[in-house]
């Protein structure tokens, strides 16, 4: 089949929308699971978060805002912590870091991974514990490594043989042990897009095991005896929901730490199964709860440790979409709605691709509703799409919004808490919008609002 010049998203023409997508009965119901819980409807039908309404948070703030609800935030933190009390659960910053929500997972008891400095940046001035930092990424300077050292990183997740190669100059020049965890390309393909399923042995993460790369790493690591080697990381792939892959590389990356124990008589004390575990974006999505996902986990490596005559070792998992995702909106104004022939209606924002390229990039699916009133008007079939000069511009593919949708509404998507703010662009010169927290009726900006003196700063031309 020919390819869509505009993409994907534009060979679909029609208006039945995808097979999982249902008519509302009622064009303003909330779906629970797909927002952030102290999120509802007041008696004019317009969202209220935590105790302040949408409306007033527009007319204070702007649009479009990304809308982070503190409490569930929180509460995502705790349960993680509750349904995993004896493991090390490291929030993956890159689903979105700031210093407010670095200072959150510190005090929710949470550890934090990072994979740039200027991630390690933001988590140093915050004030989260170094010890209480990992490191990961696949190709790190020797300055960005010389910082983790010099800070006191509690570990480093060692990707290549040229970085196990520097970090161990670096730590000779210091005089340090830093401890270090291998990440192991298992050949497990989560099932997901190409771009985010990471453990296939394709891509540029990790050390392969089926080469042997993983095992020569490690007894090198263990031979020369300056890196402290704690143990083995895996990480499948993101937005999953089926806890069948992590079964397979556990199973794998387990049979690697016996091979270890075997030829060196080193029984590795921890083993990272990684994250990537899939939040409801659409009512297609169903979730494990944080206990689900525990008991399904612990009962995978304990049953695989017992095969082997392991001692179970300690576990640790990284959740970041998980925490951050859902408890996340973006509040965009409509400004034009437009009918293409009985085809489609488009409804533009005043965002798009700069705050959410996902849709876009992956073919991320999302869900909308409007925020400012309710309708008693039918539903239509709607895509949401942005202002900026590309035609693969979209934010929500295809949504029921009632068909009196018009400019000056206001228009909420959820679960947009994850890889939307951290991969946002000044693409067509837009300023990056704000994050704003709110939590008891009040608002408090965490991430300012870009301006346009911001993007001339840096034009030093």
């Amino acid at each position: 089949m020919r390819a869509h010049e505009a993409g994907a998203l534009h060979g679909d023409l029609g208006v039945r929308g995808p097979a999982w997508l249902r008519t509302p009965e009622d064009v303003n119901a909330l779906v629970p699971h797909l927002w952030p819980r102290n999120v509802t409807r007041d008696a004019d039908g317009a969202l209220v978060v935590a105790g302040l309404g949408i409306r007033e948070l527009a007319a204070e703030f702007g649009t479009p805002v990304y809308v982070l609800d503190e409490d569930d935030l929180r509460d995502r933190c705790r349960e993680f912590r509750a349904a995993f009390p004896d493991e090390d659960i490291y929030y993956a910053g890159k689903a979105f870091t700031c210093r407010a929500v670095v200072r959150v997972i510190a005090e929710e008891g949470l550890h934090l991974d990072v994979c740039s400095g200027g991630e390690l940046a933001v988590a140093l001035s915050a004030g989260m514990p170094a010890e209480r930092i990992g490191f990961h990424g696949n190709n790190k300077s020797p300055a960005e490594l010389a910082r983790a050292l010099d800070a006191g990183v509690g570990r480093i997740v060692v990707d290549s043989f040229q970085e196990i190669d520097r970090l161990t100059a670096l730590a000779r020049e210091r005089g340090v042990r830093p401890q270090v965890m291998i990440r192991v390309t298992v050949g497990v393909e989560a099932h997901t897009h190409e771009f985010i399923a990471t453990a296939h042995e394709d891509q540029k993460f990790g050390f392969s095991l089926a080469g042997g790369a993983a095992a020569a790493a490690a007894f090198k690591i263990l031979d020369e005896d300056v890196l402290e080697l704690r143990g083995l990381h895996s990480h499948i792939g993101s937005q999953i929901f089926d806890t069948s892959g992590f079964e397979v590389s556990a199973r794998r990356v387990l049979a690697l730490q016996a091979q270890i124990r075997d030829a060196r008589g080193v029984e590795l004390p921890e083993l990272d199964l990684g994250g990537g575990f899939g939040i409801a974006y659409t009512t297609q999505d169903d979730p494990a709860a944080p206990h689900d996902l525990a008991k399904r986990l612990n009962k995978i490596v304990d049953d695989e440790c017992a095969a082997l005559q392991l001692a179970g070792p300690r576990l640790s998992i990284e959740p970041g979409r998980a925490i951050i995702g859902p408890a996340v909106f973006t509040l965009y104004e409509v400004g034009t709605v437009k009918d293409v022939d009985g085809l489609r209606t488009y409804v533009s924002v005043d965002g798009g691709m700069s705050d959410n390229i996902r849709t876009a990039l992956y073919g991320a699916s999302y869900s909308a509703t409007i925020a400012s009133r309710a309708s008693v008007a039918e539903p239509i079939l709607a895509r949401v799409v942005g202002k900026h000069c590309e035609a693969g511009d979209v934010v929500v593919k295809d949504e029921f919004l009632p068909a009196d949708v018009q400019p000056g509404d206001l228009l909420a998507v959820p679960g947009t808490g994850a890889y939307c703010r951290s991969m946002a662009s000044n693409y067509n010169h837009v300023p990056r919008p704000p994050v704003v927290a709110v939590r008891n009726g009040r608002a408090r900006v965490i991430v300012r609002r870009e301006t346009e003196d911001d993007l001339l700063a840096l034009d030093v031309g």
